[in-house]
């Protein structure tokens, strides 16, 4: 009973300190802005908000035996060096 009384006093707190944010940019934001930070991380959600699009790499995160693939190409990315510049020469600004 006190766990969960203690989990509706968190579930109230947290309910009452979250405000409704607005986006930078009017034309984004929204559902698709909460889908981009929620399934694909801070990152892509607030590039998403900023005016850029979600890449290819990280849409087919979503699919349970790709994501493996992927993030262990996302990590050798990261080993190798590579930075948001050389995402942008790669694949364009639209997606860095």
């Amino acid at each position: 009973m006190k766990k969960m009384i203690m989990g509706l006093m968190v579930l109230i707190m947290l309910a009452t300190s979250v405000g409704p944010a607005l986006a930078v940019n009017d034309q984004r934001g929204g559902v698709m802005g909460f889908i981009a930070g929620c399934c694909f991380g801070i990152r892509s959600g607030a590039a998403y908000n900023d005016g850029k699009e979600v890449h290819w790499r990280e849409w087919i995160m979503i699919v349970p035996l790709v994501n493996i693939v992927c993030s262990l190409w996302n990590g050798i990315d990261g080993m190798n060096g590579m930075t948001s510049k050389d995402y942008v020469a790669k694949y364009g600004a639209m997606y860095y």
